[in-house]
C-alpha cells in the first residue's frame, strides 16, 4: 500500500461522523495534554473494520493507540525543551507521531518521524497538521544506517525480541557517531543489561490495548 492511499483512507475516516469505539477521534493525550492525536477508542475494532472493507490483511494499527513509552518521552521533551530546541530530531518507529510532535513543539529546527507502516506515516501527517507543527514523515527502513540527526528519540521500540535485536545495535551505532539518543521504555522484557542508563522515570497512564494496570512506570534511557 502506498502512503498516499493510506493518507486518503485516514482523511476519509477522520471526515466521516460517528462516535463508535471503532472510529478515529481527535483527543488529548493523557500524559501529554499539549498534544492532540487521532486515535481509536478500540484499535482492534478499527483494524477489523478496515480489513473487512479492504478485503485483505493490514498491518496492526499501533499508531491508533498512544503507548506508554512514547508518552513518557514526549513529556520529557516538553519539560526539557533544550533537548530538542534548534536541533535536527529523528523519531524512530514514530507510530502516531506523538514524540515527533512534542519535539516540534519544544522548538526543534527539523523533525523527521520515521515508521515503515504506511498508515503510521499517514497518521504522522494528520496528527502534525492537527497540532499545527511541521514534521516530515518518512517510511524507509533506517536500521542499517546511521541517523542524520542531532537527537534520536525512540518510544516503545523494544516491544519484541526480534525488533530489539535490530534496534539496539542501531541505537548504539548512532550514539557512537555522536547522535544523542533517548529511549522511552516501560520494560517489556527486552532491555539490554547494563546497556542503557536512566535519565528520568514517569508514572504514565496506560491506554494501549490489553493492559491490566492503569499506570505504568516508564523510564527514559540513553546509551551508556
Amino acid at each position: 500500500m502506498s502512503t498516499q492511499t493510506a493518507l486518503a483512507d485516514l482523511e476519509q475516516e477522520i471526515a466521516v461522523p460517528g462516535a463508535g469505539p471503532d472510529r478515529l477521534r481527535l483527543v488529548d493525550t493523557p500524559f501529554v495534554p499539549e498534544v492532540r492525536l487521532h486515535l481509536a477508542e478500540d484499535a482492534i475494532l478499527w483494524w477489523a473494520r478496515m480489513e473487512a472493507a479492504a478485503g485483505r490483511s493490514l498491518p496492526p494499527p499501533y499508531w491508533a493507540s498512544v503507548w506508554a513509552g512514547g508518552q513518557a518521552l514526549a513529556r520529557h521533551l516538553l519539560d526539557h525543551p533544550e533537548l530538542a530546541a534548534g536541533r535536527r530530531v529523528l523519531d524512530l518507529a514514530a507510530g502516531s507521531g506523538l514524540v515527533a510532535i512534542a519535539a516540534a513543539l519544544a522548538g526543534a529546527d527539523e523533525v523527521v518521524a520515521n515508521d515503515i507502516d504506511p498508515y503510521a506515516v499517514a497518521a504522522v501527517t494528520v496528527n502534525a497538521r492537527a497540532n499545527r507543527v511541521r514534521v516530515a514523515a518518512d517510511g524507509d527502513d533506517l536500521l542499517d544506517g546511521v541517523a542524520g540527526a542531532d537527537l534520536l528519540v525512540a518510544g516503545d521500540v523494544l516491544y519484541d525480541a526480534g525488533l530489539a535485536a535490530r534496534v539496539l545495535p542501531y541505537l548504539r551505532r548512532c550514539a557512537d557517531h555522536g547522535v544523542e539518543v533517548l529511549v522511552g521504555d516501560p520494560d517489556r522484557g527486552h532491555l539490554p543489561p547494563g546497556g542503557l542508563e536512566l535519565v528520568a522515570s514517569y508514572p504514565v497512564p496506560t491506554t494501549e490495548p490489553s493492559v491490566d494496570s492503569p499506570v505504568r512506570r516508564v523510564q527514559v534511557l540513553r546509551p551508556r
